[in-house]
């Protein structure tokens, strides 16, 4: 008989006992200790360096800032439309409300009304011209987007003024296009199509399906999902003597910020100083669509010479920025008896939003990652980044990657339902081997997905765990279980050459205290932590010694944003640049004086040992000054080896790939859809950890937020007005600490990195997002039961409960039939 749901779905208390004490047994302590005796400061747990703010508080966010003299608050008047003409805008009426000081519009920016990151496509405000009548004509995109700024005296005042934009404007309403599917439907891109094929064999793709003994053809999409910062856009602009402006941005890439508000002002780039402290969450949100903030405040506070604030509303912002992509695909694969895939084409349409943004680079990496950890011997994949009457759509953790890859987990998981075979057998016979190439040209040299997939597969008990699950549902009528391992392969680096690249100052004074500034932001994934960490270890010093200070771009110029997960491997190898000059003059100046030879001083816990002598870090350093050593370097990294062709899709755009899999058994509810993850075991490839504890959180934080995007967070547009309807926490669900499953075994995969990384890590910031495939397909095996695995569940991401619902009523419709 079966139990009540709800006494399934519980999670007691001593599962999350149960969950700590394994959590702490996850990262060895003692090890750790004995490497910190011996001088170690990386590969060390350690807190986040703001946690203790965190938790008290005290941690200063830019609304947190004290507000000069005379600051005023910006809002934005939005398009009431999703696509249309303008034809009149009464900005008068708003001027006369109480407390408001102006109102600008497009024809107010006095420099380039563009805020576009590669495709200069995307306006500030609404375009818009007046007519030698006085009338005036522009055209809306979007419904949410701005159209013009409200500057008033108090923050409240300014959106009251800016929510009159539907009284004041005139706009003759056009069909919007909303669907990924009807822009391509229409032919309707931000960007031209791209297209990259391998071919083994004459006739490529399509022979080897012809030729294929099994053929698979379907269509699948999944979600788009909000980033969902805990703290909002906002950017604080102040102006300054001649000509120039200081303007707080949460951002992910204030030398972005800098460049963009510069041509908005047409300034140079020298005018501008973008600040950022840290940020309250970014997940690629803040990469590119901070930029429109931050121009508005600046445009406002040099015309008016006043402090403006901008701080959204979690409405607005939901009405104005993008998120990650939605995918829609459309493929037909070719496969043997065993599962062995030997051909795939594929169509991917992303619904990239009104304009361009970083659909390219999206839609370029979701290409490179549709392989995700399989030899794909002739595929042809085709990619179009439809262009719909929709907030621009942007970065989002992964960045294509994981829109990519879920398409061939999809096709693999179907191939293996179809054949009658289990899953994980299938998807293993499709695993790269060692010194195979990608479809564009990489060749996987690091591979470690056997051994690591063999090391989860056996640690969670994989085999019983599957025969459990049969059992289990063999007699539960209602109540079914699912049991899912899929796994990761994702490369690090950043598309574009050149973005590879980072800066760093090390300051040591003479009591022996170190500052360090670097190009990266903080964001709450513990960059400052590790960076500190990498420069603790350099010069053979205390954590406490190390403090990082705020991202500014007067300090280190022409930063790369901090994205695609390579925060650490570039500014961490910049900043030990740096360090590393300095510790080479300290040791030579050390040999000088106290004998020996440079190479063979030794700095470590606060002491420089040198010539058989033991002297304190500090004292050494200030006698150093005294003799004109220099204690300050810059420091500089280039990623090496990187090659790419954006025009054939060929080169090594990766300096090396991440590898995890994931093990997820979840329960569902076949009457109404609900379900719940029972248990997630994870083991992932973080090469050499600069910091277990930290590498951890961000895996663990990766797998419930892409949980988050599989299974619950839907985004709905009226198909006729094209209003974002899920624009609130009311209607657009995150995951909480309730969806965390009660046994959660997540641990680090031992193993360096092959490439000369920051002291051979790798990146955990993106790759871990792919690891809840194994809950998505975990639920779609459950369906599956209902119908003894003989019919293919036809179930979309997110697979909400309405979702999940519908797929149960087409594998029982399916299997009656």
């Amino acid at each position: 008989m079966n139990k009540p749901i709800e006494a399934l779905l519980l999670q007691p208390a001593e599962a999350f006992a149960d969950y700590r004490k394994n959590g702490a047994a996850r990262i060895d302590a003692g090890s750790e200790a004995a490497a910190c005796e011996r001088g170690a400061r990386v590969g060390i747990s350690r807190p986040h360096e703001s946690a203790h703010l965190h938790v008290a508080g005290e941690a200063d966010y830019i609304d947190d800032l004290p507000e000069l003299s005379g600051t005023l608050h910006a809002a934005l008047g939005l398009s009431p439309v999703a696509r249309g003409r303008i034809t009149g805008m009464a900005l008068e009426r708003i001027r006369a409300l109480p407390g408001v000081v102006a109102v600008l519009s497009a024809a107010d920016i006095p420099g380039v009304n563009d805020c576009g990151s590669i495709i200069h496509d995307d306006p500030i405000l609404a375009e818009l011209s007046v007519n030698a009548d006085g009338s005036c004509s522009g055209e809306v995109r979007y419904l949410g987007q701005p159209v013009f700024a409200v500057i008033a005296r108090t923050r409240d005042c300014a959106r009251r003024a800016a929510a009159q934009a539907k009284a004041v404007l005139t706009i003759e309403p056009e069909p919007p296009v909303i669907t990924p599917q009807a822009a391509h439907a229409l032919g309707q891109y931000v960007l031209p199509p791209m297209h990259l094929t391998r071919s083994t064999r004459d006739g490529g793709a399509r022979a080897a399906i012809a030729a294929a003994p099994h053929r698979l053809r379907d269509t699948f999409e999944v979600g788009g999902q909000e980033q969902f910062y805990l703290e909002g856009q906002i950017s604080y602009a102040i102006p300054q003597e001649d000509d120039t402006l200081l303007v707080h941005c949460s951002t992910q890439h204030p030398s972005e910020m800098q460049s963009l508000v510069a041509h908005a002002l047409k300034l140079h780039a020298h005018n501008v100083q973008v600040v950022c402290r840290r940020m309250g969450g970014g997940f690629g949100g803040k990469e590119s669509q901070s930029a429109l903030f931050a121009c508005v405040a600046a445009i406002a506070a040099m015309r008016l010479r006043l402090p403006v604030k901008l701080r959204l509303d979690r409405d607005d912002d939901f009405l104005i920025t993008g998120r990650r992509h939605c995918f829609w695909y459309e493929y037909e694969v070719g496969y043997d008896d065993q599962g062995r895939v030997l051909g795939a084409e594929v169509t991917l349409v992303s619904r990239a939003g009104h304009s361009a943004d970083l659909s390219g680079p999206v839609m370029t990496r979701a290409l490179c990652h549709f392989d995700n950890a399989y030899w794909l011997p002739d595929v042809a994949l085709h990619g179009y980044s439809g262009k719909t009457n929709t907030q621009s759509n942007t970065a989002f953790r992964g960045f294509g990657g994981p829109q990519g890859a879920i398409a061939i987990e999809n096709i693999i998981d179907s191939i293996a339902r179809k054949l009658g075979r289990d899953a994980l057998e299938v998807r293993k016979i499709n695993f790269y081997g060692q010194g195979q190439k990608t479809p564009y040209g990489q060749d996987v040299t690091d591979n470690v997905i056997h051994e690591l997939v063999r090391e989860l597969e056996t640690s969670s008990d994989y085999r019983a765990r599957c025969n459990a699950v049969q059992a289990y549902n063999r007699q539960s009528p209602v109540l079914k279980r699912g049991i899912a391992l899929t796994p990761l392969k994702f490369g690090i680096s950043f598309n574009v050459k050149h973005f590879n690249q980072a800066g760093a100052l090390v300051h040591v004074y003479t009591d022996g205290s170190i500052l360090v500034n670097h190009g990266g932001t903080e964001m709450g994934q513990g960059l400052n932590t590790k960076v500190a960490q990498v420069v603790a270890h350099e010069l053979g010093v205390g954590f406490d010694s190390v403090r990082v200070t705020a991202t500014d771009t007067h300090k280190v110029a022409n930063t790369s944003a901090t994205a695609a997960s390579t925060g650490s491997d570039l500014n961490g190898k910049a900043a030990q640049d740096a360090a590393r000059q300095i510790r080479e003059r300290l040791a030579a100046f050390a040999a000088a004086r106290w004998g020996g030879a440079p190479a063979d001083v030794r700095f470590a816990n606060d002491r420089v040992n040198v010539n058989g002598k033991s002297i304190a870090f500090a004292e050494v350093v200030n006698i150093a000054y005294t003799e004109r050593v220099q204690l300050w370097s810059d420091g500089f990294y280039a990623t090496p080896g990187l090659s790419w062709d954006r025009e054939t899709l060929q080169g090594r755009p990766f300096y090396y790939f991440a590898y995890g899999a994931a093990v997820s058994e979840v329960i569902v509810d076949s009457l109404s859809g609900e379900w719940k993850l029972l248990r997630a075991d994870i083991l992932h490839d973080a090469g050499k950890s600069l910091n277990p504890a930290v590498d951890i959180g961000q895996v663990e934080g990766a797998f419930i937020q892409g949980m988050g995007w599989l299974t619950m967070e839907e985004l709905v547009w009226h198909p006729v007005t094209g209003l974002l309807t899920t624009h609130a926490p009311s209607t657009y669900k995150i995951p909480t600490a309730n969806d965390c499953p009660p046994v959660f075994n997540v641990r680090l995969f031992q193993g360096d990195n092959v490439e000369d990384t920051i002291h051979r890590s790798k990146a955990t910031g993106e790759p871990p997002l792919l690891l809840p495939f194994s809950v998505f397909y975990a639920i779609r095996d459950a369906v599956s039961a209902l119908g003894q695995h003989k019919v293919d569940p036809p179930l979309s991401a997110p697979a909400t409960s309405e979702s999940i619902l519908r797929a149960i009523t087409a594998v029982r419709a399916r299997a009656a039939g």
